[in-house]
């Protein structure tokens, strides 16, 4: 009894129908086949219905459908008696539904009744994606030679692949004389423009006060709190005041934090500057940029007058250079 227990689990383990029941690991699944859908309406037709060898002809198929669908055709693949040559499509909208028309062009390469492939659409649906197949037509397709050929003798050759004939030819050897022409007259220009002698365009750089009264002209053309964006307003004007106060009184006003600008004020020489005023700007700046306060229209424009303000009291023009004293009596 025992021996017989043996065998029969050796048996069972070995058996390669046991095992053809489990898929093995890190097989690939099986593809979900999709399900299918018909349209409301289809046709299709050849024109030509018959055809010579070779000869292009057109298969046109006409799909009325709900507006919500779309079509779209997966193209034939896989050798057979006919060959596609070219697809087109076309949609049109209708008031309740859709029409899509597909226009194919074959050449056939087998005589007698040739049947057309199955064409296969994938659809688009609101439900999902969708498969519709449309079973092929038949092509009559006759030959070139007249009725009485093979009575004279002639006969029909099959097709045959492309082959290659060598014919002599110069154009590449032309062709590589122009790149190589024009590789060296670019190589010339290049050096050229680079040994040319260049003149530097000296712009001259406007007063200080003209400069920060544009920057805040632009500011205020922009309108930046009227169109929500308070926290940018903010951000432009400070660094405006900031680059203002720094070149003015001749310390880095911009990478200083607000205790370090104040401290750094109080120990130059600031005459008519507004400190109280100034505080108050840069507390509120700073609570609109990193505390995410708000502030109103009317905080906003007193903002942007507070800089106005700080620029007409602060800024002193440059003193005109002194003119050359002019030279004395010559002593003999």
């Amino acid at each position: 009894m025992r021996h017989a227990l043996v065998l029969a689990a050796v048996l069972l383990v070995g058996s390669p129908a046991v095992w053809a029941q489990a898929p093995a690991p890190g097989a690939p699944k099986a593809p979900v086949a999709l399900e299918t859908v018909a349209p409301t309406g289809a046709s299709a037709r050849v024109e030509p219905e018959s055809v010579h060898i070779g000869e292009p002809f057109t298969y046109q198929v006409t799909l009325t459908h709900p507006k919500d669908q779309r079509y779209e055709l997966v193209a034939p693949t896989g050798e057979g008696p006919v060959e596609l040559l070219q697809q087109t499509r076309q949609r049109q909208d209708q008031a309740n539904d859709a029409t899509t028309t597909f226009g194919l062009r074959f050449s056939a390469f087998e005589l007698g009744d040739v049947r057309l492939p199955d064409l296969t659409f994938d659809v688009a649906t609101p439900e999902g994606p969708r498969r519709f197949v449309l079973k092929g037509k038949t092509v009559e397709v006759t030959s070139t030679l007249p009725p009485d050929a093979q009575g004279q003798g002639a006969e029909l050759f099959d097709y045959q692949p492309p082959q290659e004939v060598p014919i002599r030819s110069w154009t590449l050897l032309y062709v590589l004389a122009v790149v190589l022409a024009v590789a060296v007259a670019a190589w010339l220009l290049v050096r050229w423009w680079q040994r040319r002698p260049r003149r530097e365009k000296l712009v001259p750089v406007l007063p200080l006060d003209v400069r920060v009264r544009q920057s805040l002209d632009a500011l205020k053309r922009e309108d930046l709190p009227g169109r929500g964006h308070v926290k940018d307003f903010y951000f432009r004007l400070s660094e405006i005041v900031r680059g203002y106060l720094g070149e003015r009184y001749g310390f880095e006003a911009l990478e200083c934090t607000s205790s370090e600008l104040m401290a750094s004020l109080r120990r130059l020489p600031t005459p008519g500057l507004p400190e109280d005023a100034l505080m108050r700007f840069v507390s509120e700046s700073d609570m609109v940029k990193y505390a995410r306060a708000d502030a109103s229209p009317e905080s906003c424009n007193q903002a942007l007058a507070f800089g106005y303000d700080l620029l007409a009291r602060t800024y002193v023009p440059p003193a005109p250079p002194k003119p050359d004293a002019a030279p004395g009596p010559r002593v003999q």
